[in-house]
């Protein structure tokens, strides 16, 4: 650190370059951080046995939830402080992110909910999103077919669409004028929704069965990207009467010569898989030059966004992936790491996988904290589910990642460098210090009143008669 230091004042090191080494850093020394937990205020109390030989009747055990039932998704605002939860119960949650001071053990609480009412959805919520330019407003949608719009202050809902069918994920195009959101339902057509007009304006037609994930371009702001349960990821212009540029094919490493990425001069590709399951994971580095997507194949893939070429990159036998709903993919800004370096999240059931996006190679597995099998309550009662990841978000340049568990937490994943390490180990001791003085000092007021009591007892004169 002093040398980066020293070559940074001296100007043989850019700014650019130091943040970029620093923020590379604090990404690779993510992990977990039981200090932060997420209270939703559904508490259970649960009276447990003491070990053998203690005479008292028990201790009283409360566990805390964001949302009891299971947490479904997770949404950043633009300054990355409020941060959405989601539940299989339809309720929203608000948190501010704010209210937990770095490196302290915290307890947040929700700021704001949106419970099951008439405004709110009747079914578990499906995704969530931000307005991408403004943090007044989000988006929600749900398996009840719904997608709606809210006021971030007054948690009122501003549009009601009925799609008319599940909607498992929807999105916002990151750089657009226009208010398009994109929609992946049961129907085989990507739903177009101006948020505008408040109409539904067209569908784009192609994939044969459900669509599970979606993403805009970051550069191109009417490119879009589908993906669906027949292995395909096409790729659309929504200003075109047809709508479709092409498909993704796993089998070409070479790509469509002569596109600038807007389908002029060149080749029209119509067939081809992405992957050989369902498509359940779409994403784009948010430079727009690379597609990444994940499959029910248990692969992912990364693609030339500019020639739609399968780069090879290999992420090895350690990907689980099976469920039929939208997997969320997170990248670390590309402003953050070295270029050709960025480092991609991938959520496996109860790993959270950090990878060399262009290489394929495993950085560090993080296991998530807890049980394999957690009880959780909804309608129709208490039942066990298999945790996994269901949420997944990035915060800041290197801030760390937030994630969404079935088991109704929502858990933490924050930097933690050896100076971190060296100063919680510090703390700790601290405090072990202290303990052991407090219950020496104890120890000592207990003979005091014993050695007090027995002189007492020997200066009293005994008499037999």
């Amino acid at each position: 650190m002093n040398r980066l230091l020293f070559e940074r004042s001296t100007g043989l090191l850019s700014p650019q370059a130091f943040a970029r080494i620093q923020t590379t850093g604090l990404i690779h020394a993510i992990q977990p951080c039981p200090k932060l937990r997420f209270d939703g205020g559904e508490k259970e109390v649960a009276i447990t046995d003491d070990e053998p030989g203690e005479s008292s009747l028990g201790t009283v055990e409360t566990k805390l939830w964001a949302h009891q039932a299971g947490v479904n998704a997770l949404a950043l605002d633009i300054d990355s402080r409020i941060l959405l939860s989601g539940g299989l119960d339809s309720s929203i949650k608000l948190w501010d992110l704010a209210d937990c001071l770095e490196g302290l053990k915290c307890v947040l609480k929700p700021t704001a909910l949106i419970s099951r009412a008439a405004s709110a959805h009747k079914y578990g919520v499906t995704h969530l999103s931000f307005y991408p330019f403004d943090s007044a407003a989000f988006l929600s949608s749900s398996y009840d077919h719904h997608l709606k719009l809210y006021a971030t202050e007054t948690q009122e809902v501003s549009a009601d669409f009925d799609l008319q069918s599940i909607v498992y994920t929807h999105t916002l195009s990151p750089i657009a004028q226009h208010l398009l959101v994109a929609c992946a339902t049961q129907h085989p057509a990507v739903r177009l929704v101006d948020l505008r007009s408040g109409a539904s304006t067209h569908s784009l037609a192609g994939h044969h069965g459900a669509l599970l994930s979606l993403a805009w371009s970051p550069k191109l702001d009417h490119i879009l990207a589908s993906g669906g349960v027949d292995g395909t990821v096409r790729i659309w212009d929504i200003r075109k009467s047809s709508g479709a540029l092409g498909l993704l094919d796993m089998e070409d490493s070479t790509g469509i010569t002569g596109t600038d990425g807007m389908g002029k001069n060149a080749r029209s590709r119509d067939a081809g898989k992405a992957h050989q399951g369902a498509v359940n994971g779409i994403t784009w580095t948010d430079d727009g030059d690379y597609i990444v997507t994940a499959g029910h194949d248990e692969r992912v893939r990364v693609w030339n966004a500019a020639t739609c070429s399968n780069t090879l990159a290999s992420f090895g036998p350690t990907l689980k992936n099976g469920h039929l709903s939208n997997l969320p993919l997170v990248m670390s800004p590309t402003a953050s790491t070295p270029v050709g370096q960025e480092v991609f999240f991938y959520p496996s059931e109860k790993e959270l996988l950090m990878f060399d996006l262009h290489e394929g190679r495993l950085l560090k597995r993080l296991k998530v904290p807890g049980p394999n099998m957690a009880s959780v309550r909804s309608r129709t009662g208490e039942r066990n589910v298999k945790n996994r990841i269901t949420g997944l978000v990035f915060r800041g340049q290197a801030d760390g990642v937030y994630s969404a568990h079935t088991d109704g937490q929502i858990r933490a994943w924050l930097p933690k460098t050896a100076e971190d390490a060296k100063l919680d180990k510090e703390e700790e001791d601290s405090h072990k210090r202290h303990a052991e003085d407090d219950e020496d000092e104890e120890g000592r007021k207990k003979r005091r009143v014993l050695d007090d009591v027995f002189r007492d007892l020997t200066r009293q004169k005994i008499s037999f008669g």
